[in-house]
């Protein structure tokens, strides 16, 4: 690789996981108020694969595109006019979403402003796990809800990405937190706060749930866990639909039991952020890799991801 010049995972066309590439590409340049940030790694969401596929975010994108969002690594050059970061400085970030931003790279700019430093407690590979899952998980629990000191939180898809760090923060605000999840991660999602773990396999929740103030909504029409939330949350209470919105089954079956529903789209945070990694770094929350990769090993770790059987979250180790 020459200065002008890095590695990068590039998608031509949309489709399965084959249509990931690792080649050499024009390395950016930061304009003005903008750095320059050497990724040592970058984290792995669920709109990667399906925007990968031609869903999620594809309609906001252009061919060919490098892909991802989460990153975490080392300002190495800063635009005109930067005060807040230097050279050096270890960083994390999702910029830009839903615009590219070009995760999958060994490169990547964007707004200063956009970044925070990374939790000083741990590595770039954990630092890559958290941006768009905890910016999901804080805006949903803490701008969204508003959620206060006892109340009921239901999390669904409690042990995913974006559920896993859900439950944390709920704790932290100082809510009764219930989760769904199979069975096996049920002793893991109470070490990280779950009050009450159901196992939706076995169980209808709404059958053993009780009422709720608020539910984090992970999972949308599936099942119809959207319409099927309503029955357990109190008139006046929230559903959160995060993953496509508030559908129009949720908002009849909302409007006539007297339940406010939101949808939600992740949006960049570097204040959040900051926030969050003093969380991280005071013990209060922890982020869970399962498995990192190689960029030459991304069609793998897609192929892992759209099982949606995966504890926590999917890094790629872009330094490696």
């Amino acid at each position: 690789m020459s200065e002008h010049t890095m590695r990068a995972v590039t998608i031509s066309e949309w489709g399965g996981p084959e249509v990931l590439s690792v080649g050499e590409v024009a390395r950016p340049e930061p304009l003005p108020t903008e750095v320059l940030v050497r990724v040592h790694a970058a984290g792995i969401n669920p709109v990667d694969w399906k925007t990968r596929a031609g869903q999620g975010m594809a309609g906001l994108q252009t061919l060919p595109l490098i892909l991802g969002w989460d990153v975490s690594g080392v300002v190495e050059e800063v635009g005109f006019g930067v005060t807040t970061l230097a050279p050096g400085d270890e960083v994390y970030a999702m910029p830009w979403f839903p615009r590219p931003a070009g995760g999958y790279a060994e490169f990547v700019t964007a707004p200063s402003r956009q970044f925070a430093r990374k939790p000083a407690s741990i590595g770039h590979t954990e630092a890559a796990a958290l941006p768009l899952a905890a910016l999901t998980a804080w805006q949903a629990l803490v701008d969204t809800a508003e959620v206060e000191a006892g109340q009921r939180v239901l999390v669904h898809a409690a042990a995913g990405g974006v559920g896993h760090l859900a439950v944390q923060l709920a704790k932290h605000l100082g809510a009764e937190v219930i989760a769904t999840a199979r069975e096996p991660r049920h002793a893991w999602l109470g070490e990280l706060g779950a009050d009450e773990t159901i196992d939706y396999t076995r169980q209808r929740f709404e059958d053993v749930t009780g009422e709720v103030d608020v539910v984090i909504d992970l999972i949308g029409g599936l099942d119809a866990t959207d319409v099927r939330s309503v029955a357990v949350t109190r008139a006046g209470g929230l559903v959160v639909s995060i993953p496509s919105g508030v559908s129009e089954g949720l908002a009849a079956a909302a409007g006539q039991a007297g339940v406010r529903t939101s949808p939600l789209l992740v949006e960049p945070d570097a204040a959040a952020l900051t926030t969050i990694a003093g969380l991280v770094d005071s013990g209060a929350v922890r982020v869970e890799v399962e498995r990192t990769f190689a960029l030459e090993q991304v069609a793998e770790a897609h192929r892992l991801g759209e099982t949606n059987r995966t504890r926590g979250k999917l890094v790629l180790d872009v330094a490696r």
